[in-house]
């Protein structure tokens, strides 16, 4: 006879250590472990936050943060690499200094290797997808890619694949765009 283990909740998650040098989420109470990102990630987690800073001083329309633990039940908490949720947003999802439920936007920004892919690709965007969150950007710095994914009624669906010449565009910024060549640029190069 197997026994299943609990599930995990977000005092079980607040409970996890905070500088051991790992990053820790717990998606539908399986927790889910993964190493603090590598320069390229960060480079292009810049490249994109430099984008939203220009974007948003033009177009104060909401708040866009890296980083953030973001509660979406008693059995998920997650950090996605870039959330934007809007003014109108702010007082039902901001508390304790936390996010709970979900923003207008999510951006992951893929790491290489199968259990980043999946968790990524696949937990969290069927995460993402239950919870009703509008939009999720997959940006992947290996391919020089970003698959949008907006929703439509109750889910999820890939919008768009854009490549290196393309521009991200979306719907809940009207504005706002971006080249995936500046995206995916080294700092400190222009």
């Amino acid at each position: 006879m197997t026994t299943k283990a609990p599930l995990l909740t977000i005092a079980d998650w607040d409970a996890l250590p905070a500088e051991d040098g790992n990053r820790y989420e717990i998606i539908e109470g399986e927790l889910f472990v993964s190493v603090w990102p590598g320069l390229t990630h960060q480079r292009v987690l810049t490249n994109l936050l430099s984008l939203f800073a220009i974007f948003l001083e033009k177009n104060p329309i909401g708040e866009c943060l890296p980083t953030v633990g973001l509660i979406l039940s008693q059995y998920s908490g997650v950090i996605p690499d870039l959330v934007f949720f809007l003014n109108e947003q702010s007082e039902r999802i901001i508390k304790d200094d936390r996010l709970i439920g979900p923003p207008a936007l999510i951006c992951e920004v893929v790491e290489e290797g199968l259990a980043n892919t999946g968790r990524d690709c696949g937990t969290k965007l069927k995460l993402y997808s239950k919870h009703g969150v509008p939009e999720y950007w997959l940006v992947y710095p290996k391919t020089l890619t970003i698959e949008r994914w907006v929703r439509q009624g109750d889910s999820l669906i890939r919008w768009k694949t854009l490549r290196i010449n393309d521009t991200l565009t979306s719907d809940l910024l009207p504005g706002f765009s971006g080249l995936l060549s500046q995206i995916f640029r080294p700092i400190g190069k222009r």
